[in-house]
């Protein structure tokens, strides 16, 4: 075997340490930290899609409508964006699908804006379907957005190679790509969608997602992800350790940087922030904002800003997933009257603000933020 300069080894052990696989020590977090700025954005999806897979789809991937939303996510100060992916993009076309992400990462940097891609998710349809997606139903909240796996995938051990390959080819592509600024590994996990398909879930959901989560996280670190993996606690007692529930103790585990959900008013947010001081690393907001739940940007932001906490409300621009509308329209439709307000989004379709105190508002404190300390 040829021997190696010292000038190789140290570049083979500099690429081993950047692309380590196993979580994050706190120092590494907090460092990675440090040099970003206040992270602030939406979770996004362009008004034209109603789910994840009518966003990236060859036939409806809208780079001119993208292009036009992430400018007026930029002018508010937006410097982030959540923005899920799905399983059976990569099944369907994995060449197509990394350009079209690439595509994508080209218009956000213009932007100055870094995603957070979001690889599985438990929320909404258990049973997602290339091709042509429908019609938004009227008046309902997100009315189409499907899971990631679906239910059929998640309870065939025998697809779980396609899951891998998904992940490890995903990440892999991107995994040393600064546009990225990180990987949330599986959004809200031990979710069982009560009220809307809590009956097309398998009734053994949460076990099977439990044993399914260490490894999508191994998968990501395998492929050599230089960026942070997390997983959003959004439910349970986090206040002391023998509180929480087994699905939050793996995502606890498995994350490099914390992130959580908060869609309840601003002492509940400071509560449950506080409660992940105790945990050392980073905190990110992965979802907030929830008007008629007291959820606002002038009641979080603040909060978030004195904790150093990242923060991504739901929703920049209101169309086809008609998350403007509460969560009770799957029981009751808006079809014959509006909501007294807006559930989530900030921006009509013509990129008239819903609320110009709020986008103010946004503009004034978004504009002189400098790195976390």
């Amino acid at each position: 075997m040829r021997r190696l300069g010292i000038g190789a080894v140290v570049l083979l052990w500099a690429l081993g340490c950047a692309a380590q696989t196993t979580r994050w020590s706190e120092g590494k977090a907090h460092e990675w930290y440090a040099n970003q700025p206040w992270l602030v954005g939406s979770n996004y999806i362009p008004a034209t899609s109603i789910n994840e897979l009518e966003m990236w789809q060859a036939e409806t991937f809208d780079p001119q409508r993208i292009d036009l939303e992430l400018g007026w996510a930029e002018s508010l100060g937006f410097n982030t964006m959540r923005v899920f992916l799905h399983d059976l993009l990569w099944q369907q076309d994995p060449e197509g699908f990394k350009k079209r992400l690439d595509i994508f990462l080209n218009i956000a940097k213009k932007h100055h804006i870094r995603p957070l891609f979001v690889l599985f998710d438990s929320c909404w349809d258990p049973n997602p379907k290339l091709g042509k997606q429908h019609a938004p139903t009227p008046g309902v909240h997100n009315s189409g957005w499907v899971q990631s796996p679906g239910a059929a995938a998640l309870k065939d051990a025998a697809q779980y190679p396609r899951l891998e390959a998904y992940v490890k080819g995903v990440v892999g592509a991107f995994a040393r790509d600064e546009r990225v600024l990180g990987w949330d590994v599986w959004n809200e996990p031990s979710n069982t969608n009560e009220g809307s398909y809590d009956k097309g879930d398998p009734a053994n959901k949460k076990d099977l997602v439990a044993a399914l989560l260490p490894k999508a996280f191994a998968w990501a670190r395998e492929a050599g992800a230089t960026q942070p993996l997390t997983s959003g606690l959004w439910e349970g007692n986090w206040s002391e350790p023998d509180k929480l529930g087994p699905m939050t103790k793996i995502q606890l585990e498995l994350s490099d940087v914390i992130s959580f959900h908060n869609y309840d008013k601003p002492e509940e947010f400071e509560k449950r922030a506080m409660w992940l001081q105790q945990y050392h690393r980073p905190i990110l907001c992965t979802e907030y904002m929830a008007r008629g739940n007291g959820s606002t940007f002038q009641g979080i932001l603040p909060l978030a800003k004195k904790y150093h906490v990242a923060a991504y409300n739901w929703g920049l621009v209101a169309g086809k997933t008609q998350t403007y509308f509460p969560w009770d329209s799957w029981q009751k439709p808006y079809t014959d009257h509006a909501p007294a307000q807006w559930h989530h989004d900030i921006f009509q379709m013509d990129g008239t603000p819903y609320n110009a105190q709020e986008t103010e508002f946004l503009k004034a404190v978004l504009k002189d933020r400098g790195a976390m300390d």
